[in-house]
């Protein structure tokens, strides 16, 4: 009997803290740390205020014990370091990054009024409330850190910084953003979420790593082919190598086969690609144009990719989805909900179009690799470096070596055709 009454209070006693925690984190979030008082907190919890001293002293200790015991960070980093353990793959790096970031912000975002109270009390806590604050932050920060070594490890890749630095930075830029965002309601740092995301994934990937770890990185559609990295290396894709991914497009659905399309024969990138609207969409009997880079330059969509027609100006792949499309989304490309496509949802249709197939080198075929392609091609077919500036709005250095490269591959054929004479 008495050992029934000690797990009954043992039992009792756990269900007290846990609603005194919950309600806390309730109020804390609808008024914040500094509105609420512990006799609240009681209250809401239906216990007496004496209980809340007793189990955390007071509300400085409790908001230590809801920091803790909702461990959003912890367990957000657990799943990023989870998710590398079962994939083993360096081609999720952009995604779990991106999801991992995604996450920390929502968190945020459900408790604004934690957060600008947490920033504008730090100074009144005691020293150990501080101190476990801290340790909070670098436990979750070592999962993250965790992950950063597993990629390191498997992609056998060089950084500027050791993976819990990276770590550090990542957290640091994201709880920089959520400081921002509740502390400043007028500030124009960044359009929206979305747009700070993209900027800070894309950012780090590039700023991470070093030169001969870029060079994987593309290799794996995480980075564009732009930085000072690829002055040198182009890797456009092969003939049969491009028209199979436009045949598994195809096969996906009408908006895939639209995408594949327009990345090969307008030469796109992600970026430029997810902001199309249909307005942006010209074409007639005699040309096919979009608009892009917010209207600053056109650029047309080809008929014809590598040496096959794939329709006519007024009868293709993008036409026949536009066609099919019954919504008012006025982007050119949506997600499965409707909505305007993310960057994200992009390079997971290339991941599936290209699931399996393998490039020259070995590696899995980038999206990146679609504008190089397209690139090398135009110069191939006889357009001056000049134009090909004008139509890309990179300068002439960025350029240069994707003549270079569309001239090996002149000669190359060149010498095929002779030997074929012979």
């Amino acid at each position: 009997m008495q050992v029934a009454l000690a797990s009954y209070a043992m039992v009792d006693q756990r269900s007290t803290r846990q609603r005194l925690i919950h309600s806390a984190l309730e109020l804390f979030a609808t008024q914040g740390v500094t509105e609420t008082t512990t006799k609240q907190i009681a209250e809401l919890a239906e216990v007496n205020e004496v209980t809340l001293f007793r189990q955390f002293v007071n509300k400085n200790g409790l908001l230590l014990a809801v920091i803790q015991e909702a461990a959003v960070f912890t367990q957000l980093g657990q799943a990023l370091v989870r998710q590398a353990s079962e994939t083993g793959s360096l081609g999720d790096i952009y995604e779990a990054l991106k999801a991992y970031a995604t996450a920390c912000l929502q968190a945020l975002e459900a408790v604004p009024a934690v957060v600008r109270s947490v920033v504008g009390e730090a100074g009144q806590y005691p020293a150990e409330n501080r101190a476990a604050l801290g340790k909070g932050f670098t436990q979750a920060n070592r999962y993250v850190a965790d992950y950063f070594a597993m990629v390191i490890e498997q992609g056998q890749l060089q950084t500027h910084l050791p993976a819990e630095k990276l770590a550090s930075l990542l957290n640091g830029m994201l709880l920089g953003y959520a400081v921002i965002e509740f502390t400043s309601e007028f500030h124009e740092l960044w359009e929206n979420r979305d747009d700070f995301l993209e900027a800070v994934v894309t950012l780090f990937l590039n700023g991470a790593f070093s030169s001969a770890s870029q060079l994987s990185l593309v290799s794996v559609g995480l980075v564009e082919p732009e930085s000072s990295y690829n002055s040198t290396v182009i890797a456009d894709l092969p003939t049969s190598l491009v028209h199979s991914i436009l045949q598994r497009s195809k096969k996906a659905s009408s908006q895939d086969y639209a995408i594949a399309y327009v990345l090969f024969s307008a030469g796109l990138s992600p970026l430029e690609m997810i902001a199309l609207q249909r307005r942006h969409y010209i074409s007639d009997d005699g040309q096919q144009l979009l608009q892009v880079a917010q209207g600053t330059r056109q650029v047309p969509v080809n008929q014809w990719i590598l040496g096959k027609r794939y329709g006519s100006y007024t009868r293709n792949p993008l036409t026949q989805w536009l066609k099919s499309r019954k919504d008012n989304e006025p982007s050119l490309f949506i997600s499965d909900d409707g909505k305007s496509l993310l960057e994200v949802e992009l390079r997971q249709r290339w991941n599936t179009w290209t699931d399996g197939l393998l490039t020259l080198e070995g590696h899995p075929p980038a999206i990146a690799q679609a504008q190089q392609t397209w690139r090398v091609e135009l110069l191939m077919r006889g357009m001056s470096l000049d134009d090909l500036q004008l139509l890309t709005g990179c300068d002439r250095a960025t350029l240069e070596p994707y003549a270079k490269r569309a001239r090996e591959k002149t000669a190359l054929e060149q010498a095929i055709r002779l030997d074929q004479k012979s």
